[in-house]
């Protein structure tokens, strides 16, 4: 392939692939990743050292389970496929054999609610899909259950997958859930980990729809996940508006106050000449 499409998504995969490394969620080439692109995808190639792979290498696939070029796709590719015919959300999809997540998933279990983080898979807690061999549609259809309402799962005997809206989230959410796996698995070297109860998750997760977005990326009618503190520097706009809102209130209280001085006048006078009438003749 002389002249690949999308050249600057594959770059951005290869450098993903590298950073996957550098972080620590992901030795050797055991892991893969995928972008989304209209009508299919890219992901990288079976079993190309990162450090070697080039943009060309990066395989093209079709949502029809097709792919295209030279070099044979991600031995998980099915996992990706499924992802993106399943989750329209999803713009990228990241596979790791991480160290914690991993232990965690060769118990075959889930984890649970030990921290409010774990609201970031979208869950109060994250699953752990049945084993079935890699590489295979059994393990696929184990991990679309396992993701049910979720972002992110790990694979009994095997992993972790997780997908979000682009690669930077996506590599972001891949090591958050490798995080949450370590907290918890020294967690419980010192003892039962307390598990925050469905509640307080469910208040977490309304939060999260919010979590970590600026006022200008909010959508109609969607509230700041927290109350930030007050502005000091407020943009002259605002406070003309609030200057405004303040002189309106200020006239409406003068007038208000004006038209109750001309209803006491009256009645003072209908007062004193109520007392002079019951005074007694001389």
């Amino acid at each position: 392939m002389a002249n690949p499409t999308h050249l600057s998504l594959r770059k951005a995969i290869i450098a993903a692939c590298l950073k996957m490394n550098e972080l620590g969620i992901n030795q050797g080439t055991s892991g893969n990743i995928s972008a989304r692109i209209e009508g299919g995808f890219l992901i990288t190639p079976s079993g190309i050292p990162y450090e070697k792979m080039k943009p060309e290498q990066i395989v093209e696939m079709d949502l029809g389970g097709g792919y295209f070029g030279d070099y044979l796709p991600s031995s998980e590719w099915r996992m990706h496929y499924d992802i993106y015919l399943n989750k329209p959300e999803a713009g990228a999809v990241v596979h790791t054999h991480s160290i914690y997540c991993t232990a965690l998933a060769c118990m075959q279990e889930r984890i649970p609610a030990f921290h409010y983080m774990i609201g970031v898979a979208g869950g109060t807690n994250i699953r752990c899909a049945d084993y079935a061999t890699f590489g295979t549609q059994e393990l696929s259809g184990n991990m679309l259950k396992a993701l049910q309402g979720r972002s992110a799962c790990l694979l009994a005997n095997h992993g972790m997958i997780c997908f979000a809206k682009d690669l930077d989230k996506t590599l972001w959410l891949a090591g958050e859930v490798e995080t949450l796996a370590q907290q918890y698995w020294i967690a419980r070297q010192m003892g039962k980990p307390n598990i925050l109860n469905k509640r307080e998750m469910n208040n977490v997760l309304a939060r999260f729809k919010s979590y970590g977005k600026q006022s200008k990326d909010l959508a109609k009618g969607e509230a700041l996940a927290v109350e930030p503190p007050p502005r000091r520097d407020a943009p002259k706009a605002t406070a003309n508006r609030t200057d405004a809102k303040s002189s309106g209130a200020k006239r409406s209280t003068t007038k208000g106050s004006g038209r109750a001085k001309a209803a006491r006048k009256p009645a003072k006078r209908a007062a004193k000449t109520s007392r002079s009438t019951q005074e007694p003749a001389a």
